[in-house]
């Protein structure tokens, strides 16, 4: 699915419609040693393997892209959940 470059839409601190960039949201990548990532290593040490089952099939084939709006106005960026689709693309 294609969103158009920029959108007009609500702003939270400007409190009225005013245009909006779009661009897609991409997570960042995580870091090997923050407290969830030690302890998962932690929980996969010594005997018996795995703590949890590792995932063999999966029932999702698509993700839901979220949308990244930046005011043209105060510069401010909020998130926006998209919908499920395979692609998701910004429009030229």
């Amino acid at each position: 699915m294609k969103f158009p470059k920029e959108m007009s839409t609500y702003c939270r601190w400007c409190k009225h419609h005013t245009s909006h960039s779009v661009g897609l949201y991409k997570r960042g990548k995580e870091r090997a040693g923050s407290w969830g990532a030690r302890r998962q290593a932690g929980r996969k040490r010594g005997y018996g393997g795995q703590k949890f089952p590792e995932l063999i099939r999966t029932a999702k084939t698509t993700k839901k892209a979220t949308l990244r709006l930046k005011c043209k106005e105060c510069n401010r960026e909020s998130m926006r959940d998209g919908i499920r689709l395979r692609k998701a693309e910004i429009a030229a």
